[in-house]
């Protein structure tokens, strides 16, 4: 008996306000509030600390202001109010809980911006609005990196504007469920299959392979990039200025 009354006691208590763990912040000179998530429950990238240092670097060259958390109540106990665009910078897995996953979507239906870079698409997958958001869910990729041609599908962007029209890079090369542009979503950047022939498993080729596009679908801005496995991704000047230029075009 003194367990069930206790039991009921518990339940009639309301739980206390949730305060996020902050890994690290720092502060830029009016540029847009970034906050990086980069919680990893099904792989753990090498990569992911070394983005989060590139990201927190933009508060210097760029004026960005940048909050890094693995803590999902981060996104509901108040930080959302203070962010343009939230970054999940190699997330994976489930990575959210249910107030979270509240708080999270009704900032982006409210105009939030949001980035998810290379794993951000293995992320949520049970939750059907953030594959939706994303974009389209990842599925496999090649067993090893390889080095393949990069090429620009839409130059007037303003997030790829600046980039070469072929860029040779090195990354994990993602495949999906889905064609995104048969979803219709705004492909920015492909893959160039041909380019690393015979390396590119054609079992995995897809004419027409995104790597990078954009949508406005719930009324904030989303950018995605399967690219930025690597630990050479976040020292890639390039990389970097197109990251850049997604959190200023997410947060306006």
């Amino acid at each position: 008996m003194r367990a069930a009354v206790l039991v009921l006691a518990l339940a009639a208590c309301s739980d206390p306000p949730r305060e996020a763990v902050i890994d690290a912040s720092c502060t830029g000179t009016g540029g847009p509030r970034v906050l990086v998530f980069n919680r990893e429950t099904l792989w753990m990238h090498p990569a992911t600390l070394v983005a989060r240092d590139a990201l927190l670097a933009m508060c210097a060259s760029h004026g960005f202001s940048v909050t890094v958390s693995a803590d999902p109540a981060v996104f509901d106990d108040g930080h959302l109010d203070t962010t343009d665009t939230v970054v999940f910078a190699l997330s994976s897995g489930n990575v959210l809980d249910p107030p979270s996953r509240v708080g999270f979507e009704a900032w982006v239906r409210a105009g939030g911006g949001v980035v998810g870079l290379h794993s951000a698409s293995a992320t949520e997958y049970d939750w059907p609005f953030f594959m939706e958001l994303v974009g389209v869910r990842f599925r496999t990729h090649p067993p090893a990196l390889i080095e393949a041609d990069v090429t620009v599908e839409d130059p007037t962007d303003p997030i790829v504007a600046d980039l070469p029209l072929r860029w040779r890079r090195t990354d994990e090369w993602y495949s999906f469920e889905q064609r995104p542009e048969d979803l219709g979503l705004h492909v920015v950047l492909a893959v160039d299959e041909t380019s690393a022939a015979p390396a590119f498993p054609t079992d995995q080729t897809l004419g027409l392979h995104a790597v990078a596009w954009t949508h406005t679908r719930f009324g904030g801005r989303m950018f995605y990039t399967a690219m930025g496995h690597t630990e050479a991704s976040y020292a890639d000047p390039q990389f970097l200025a197109m990251i850049a230029r997604a959190i200023v075009w997410t947060a306006d």
